[in-house]
């Protein structure tokens, strides 16, 4: 064994590991977060043993977990969590309930006791907050509607968990508390932390904001300072650090200043986030990983196809098309970092060996690296897949579908067909109509699809990359079909969609860089929007016939 000076020199060391081996997952076109944990394992106890110190890994872990969520948090405006609230609570519950009676009769028919099933049908039932927000926010999805629906059904997951550790605690011989006890504590607890949050978000949080707006170092350090702050005091009351901080960051998305704090966390975030993956490598025990391996790759298989298939149903039922409900459902096939606590959790208290222990470890690392590819060409597998997805979601009921639906009368003489109905789409929108054009709204956010249906506005629920919904669009009758939403694999995925459709119109793409719009123009768009450029050009033209006159 191989010992280091200081616990500086231990950090150097696993950075430059970390380097060379992500260096090479990257050469090899494999996902980084695999490369992070295949390091943890290499320099942990199970490997070479370079390095020691753990503690410190472990902190810096924490904090790159509480700075994720708060980031996430940040993303999130109320009314936008509120609008996936519906099917995040039933997609969320009825997938814990489902994954966890049918994991606990799967175990119970590969040989375990009626305890240890219990405790391999509960972890299977949560998938991993970290990694798909990672990915998600990587491939910037989070904001995509699949993602803010995973994004919500892991919220309900974390929620759960949380209760999950209290109900086992309190069964354990050292409980001080009856379960009636924990839970109003909880309840009583998790009340007056929100009520606090909220008082101080509306009376204290705007004015303090504005006053250290003026250096922005201060605010970044406010920004991170309440993070951890709100995390820590999170864990302290019984709920989980990740809750917490993601509080934090929701407190903070309805002012002006969350995109500006978002920007300069991310660098760090990525970074801190490293000793996340490496930790949970470092703290695999191989020992045990392979004493039960048929049953980890049977209760694998379990998780990666059936959880997303609970998934989907779900979704599908609660009205959900099956582009949504098949991208979501994928990026949920896999077991939590929380089902390790919880395995823990059950090993300290007396109820599972260390055996239990390995095999939930186990199915974590294999569901935890497939998923990986799963979310990553989510898209593709989606593509493969469609038409056997296409039979079964026929065979689904479907309800709460009204948004949805499009009444030939209703869309009659439509000229535009515009998707996104946010601030620019609902200025093109007031200028379309204003010369007399008839013009069909898009958008995935229920809220804004009612604000403008109440504004008179023919708008539906939809997505653009939904390949499904462009088929009951009025695309005989629009001469235009324009997207107010930028990137390059919208606009791409909305051009082919398009071209499948056979539609003879033209159509307008929006992008924010010029490599994009070079991409999309070659791909087939009549025109491309840049509207920082744009309205740049038009604020210029505005200025030079001021000065003409």
């Amino acid at each position: 064994m191989f010992s280091f000076s200081s616990v500086f020199s231990e950090i150097a060391c696993i950075l430059a590991i970390a380097t060379a081996v992500g260096g090479l997952a990257l050469w090899l076109r494999q996902p980084l977060i695999m490369a992070f944990i295949i390091v943890g394992i290499l320099i942990g106890p199970a490997g070479l043993r370079l390095v020691s110190a753990n503690e410190e890994v472990e902190l810096l872990a924490e904090l790159g977990i509480a700075l994720l969520l708060f980031v996430v948090g940040l993303k999130l405006d109320p009314h936008e969590i509120q609008s996936v609230g519906p099917v995040a609570i039933i997609a969320g519950m009825g997938q814990i309930v489902m994954t966890g009676i049918l994991g606990y009769f799967l175990a119970n028919l590969l040989g375990f006791n009626l305890v240890s099933a219990f405790y391999i049908g509960l972890s299977l039932t949560f998938s991993s907050t970290i990694i798909v927000v990672k990915l998600l926010s990587d491939r910037q999805e989070i904001d995509a509607l699949h993602g803010r629906i995973a994004l919500g059904v892991l919220i309900v997951q974390d929620l759960v968990v949380v209760l999950a550790m209290i109900l086992l605690t309190a069964f354990s011989e050292d409980s001080q508390q009856s379960l009636i006890q924990e839970i109003i504590s909880v309840i009583l607890k998790g009340g007056i932390f929100l009520l606090f949050i909220a008082i101080v978000t509306r009376y204290v949080l705007p004015k303090l904001l504005y006053a250290l707006a003026y250096s922005t170092e201060l605010l970044l350090i406010f920004a991170i300072s309440w993070a951890i702050a709100l995390a820590a005091v999170g864990d302290g009351l019984g709920f989980s650090k990740e809750v917490g901080a993601f509080v934090a960051g929701v407190s903070l998305a309805s002012t002006n200043y969350r995109a500006t704090i978002g920007a300069r966390l991310v660098s760090l975030r990525d970074f801190l986030l490293l000793f996340f993956f490496i930790d949970l490598g470092i703290h695999i025990n191989v020992i045990y990983l392979g004493s039960e391996i048929f049953s980890a790759i049977i209760l694998s298989l379990f998780v990666l196809l059936g959880k997303p298939l609970m998934i989907m149903v779900l979704m599908s039922i609660s009205g959900y098309r099956k582009y949504t409900s098949t991208i979501t459902s994928l990026s949920l096939s896999q077991i939590s970092e929380f089902s390790l606590i919880i395995a823990t959790l059950g090993l300290d208290l007396g109820h599972i060996n260390e055996e239990v222990l390995g095999l939930i470890t186990l199915v974590g690392l294999i569901t935890m690296g497939v998923s990986t590819y799963m979310i990553m060409d989510s898209h593709i597998i989606y593509e493969k897949l469609s038409p056997i997805v296409s039979h079964f979601h026929k065979l689904i009921p479907h309800f709460h579908q009204k948004l949805a639906d499009l009444d030939e009368a209703e869309v009659y003489g439509v000229d535009v067909v515009l998707f996104g109905l946010g601030r620019y789409g609902g200025s093109l929108i007031n200028a379309l109509q204003g010369s007399g054009l008839q013009v069909l709204g898009v958008d995935f956010n229920p809220e804004l699809v009612r604000q403008w249906r109440n504004k008179g506005l023919l708008a539906f629920y939809g997505d653009a990359e939904d390949p499904e919904f462009a088929a009951t669009l009025p695309l005989n009758q629009a001469k235009w079909v324009i997207s107010t939403l930028p990137g390059e694999r919208i606009g791409l995925t909305l051009l082919q969609t398009l071209k499948y459709q056979k539609f003879s119109g033209k159509i307008a793409l929006t992008s924010h860089t010029e490599r994009e719009m070079d991409i999309l123009k070659k791909a087939g768009s009549d025109l491309v929007l840049l509207p920082f450029r744009d309205a740049a050009y038009e604020a210029a033209s505005m200025l030079v016939r001021d000065f003409n006159q």
